[in-house]
């Protein structure tokens, strides 16, 4: 998983623009006040099921991420399963930095 993706992250957090964690991401998402989510690669299936499924229906993209140990390391928490960004801009950065490594595994 790309450093500039959990950078981004890492950005998004000391601004204010993220909820970390299951809870808050799944209250945020039933506001309508998320751009993006980003799901932690080895996250419980109970976990995917329960956010991808509210993420999609409300029209917000999600990502995978790189392990919730890793995640909450670079976030200054504990392993981070879900982090949802409330920042449109910064979803959108996000979301580019992952179509660049999609991009990069094609070749």
């Amino acid at each position: 998983m790309s450093d500039a993706l959990v950078a981004l992250l890492g950005l998004g957090a000391r601004a204010r623009s993220v909820v970390i964690g299951v809870a808050g991401v799944r209250a945020r998402l039933q506001q309508g006040k998320l751009a993006a989510v980003v799901i932690a690669s080895n996250a419980s299936a109970r976990t995917w099921e329960k956010v991808e499924r509210l993420a999609v229906a409300r029209g917000v993209p999600v990502l995978r991420g790189p392990a919730a140990e890793r995640l909450g390391a670079r976030l200054g928490r504990p392993p981070v399963q879900t982090v949802g960004v409330s920042d449109r801009a910064l979803a959108r950065g996000l979301m580019r930095i992952a179509e660049e490594l999609r991009g990069d595994t094609d070749s």
